[in-house]
């Protein structure tokens, strides 16, 4: 056990190191402001629906947002468990959930309608729908995922960036944060 637990603790603190050459690498740090306005752009798109939702019904559709941006420990730990190479290509083209998003509601209804109004603004694109709410995994986790392609207006070109955004209400953050820990 104890040769396990060092041989585990040499791994990781190699996958810090070479996560640590990914995190001063330019290109990298390029694509992490890439990933960062994607986040705001969905940020956003989010807070404008609410203020309508707000106008029109009298009450939000959500309570909270929160956003991260996977670490490049976290990063690099992905790209090898699967198999891929560790760079800004391969971090671009297999990963799907370097931005992510979490959209707290209160009620199920207003998760659906939020999800089907952010899937069809005009300059989004759907890639990928996971409904863990119509269908729970196995440990009971519930939530609704979408992965979009979103884009971004950079000083001399729009790009498109892969973003997850996951919606939960207040009870299902709740538990998926009890189960977490």
């Amino acid at each position: 056990v104890e040769e396990q637990e060092e041989t585990l603790q040499k791994q990781y603190e190699i996958i810090k190191r070479q996560a640590e050459k990914l995190r001063e690498s330019e290109p990298f740090n390029r694509l992490m402001m890439e990933y960062r306005s994607a986040i705001m752009e969905v940020e956003t798109r989010l807070k404008v629906l609410n203020g309508e939702f707000s106008q029109m019904y009298k009450r939000n559709p959500f309570e909270s947002i929160k956003s991260r941006l996977k670490t490049p420990t976290s990063i690099y730990e992905k790209l090898a468990r699967k198999g891929y190479p560790v760079t800004v290509e391969s971090i671009r083209e297999h990963l799907s959930d370097v931005a992510g998003l979490r959209v707290i509601c209160s009620f199920p209804d207003d998760i659906y309608r939020l999800a089907d109004f952010l899937a069809k603004q005009d300059d989004f694109i759907l890639l990928r729908k996971k409904d863990y709410i119509k269908k729970p995994k196995y440990n009971g986790y519930r939530s609704l995922h979408l992965i979009l392609s979103v884009p971004i207006f950079l000083s001399d070109q729009k790009k498109y960036i892969k973003t997850e955004v996951q919606f939960r209400t207040i009870a299902m953050d709740f538990w998926a944060s009890l189960e977490h820990k």
